[in-house]
């Protein structure tokens, strides 16, 4: 497997793309997920698909199908460059070991230092705390308030008025099972 990421990601990268993700499927399929700063187009998926299975032939690597596509608007992130790239992005991210009794939270993507990584995570306390239909309440930690983003009203009862508040969860690329991109759609 080793050697085949490595064909597969030499390929990739001098095409000007990026291996984001490569999966060995039943009975033989090959998968390969790319990705690019402008994005993936369908005109993309081909020319690397096309190139892929000349250079899988030269190289004698044995499959039966290859599937060649976007790793989607939930992208998996990896590596260091890939936290770097997304920064100030919502993503969620799942921790190998439980935080204060979760693994899973979700935020804005920092960059700290020494290599490692933040999440910015923003409860709007009014919200968070009263249940709607078919939910139970949930507890909801002490965070530090956050800076408004516009004036209160002066009666300042309104749920437009709670203030919100952040935490930020800082951890090392060892630290995490997996992340990924919260999906955004455009319209």
């Amino acid at each position: 497997m080793e050697a085949l990421q490595d064909i597969v990601e030499r390929t990739v990268a001098a095409m000007g793309y990026e291996l984001v993700e490569l999966e060995l499927g039943q009975q033989g399929l090959l998968r390969v997920f790319i990705d690019a700063p402008a994005g993936i187009r369908v005109e993309d998926c081909e020319r690397v698909s096309h190139q892929l299975s000349h250079v899988l032939m030269v190289d004698e690597i044995d499959y039966e199908r290859l599937e060649v596509s976007s790793p989607g608007l939930d992208r998996p992130l990896r590596k260091p460059a890939d936290f770097v790239r997304f920064a100030g992005e919502e993503v969620t991210v799942r921790l190998k070991r439980p935080f204060e009794g979760r693994r899973n939270f979700e935020g804005v993507l920092t960059v700290e230092p020494e290599g490692r990584f933040g999440l910015e995570l923003v409860v709007d306390a009014v919200r968070a705390s009263v249940p709607g239909k078919g939910q139970a309440a949930r507890r909801i930690p002490k965070l530090p308030p956050r800076k408004p983003k516009a004036a209160a009203s002066p009666a300042g009862t309104g749920a437009a008025d709670a203030p919100e508040a952040t935490q930020k969860l800082v951890f090392a690329l060892d630290e995490i099972d997996r992340a990924r991109l919260v999906p955004k759609v455009k319209f």
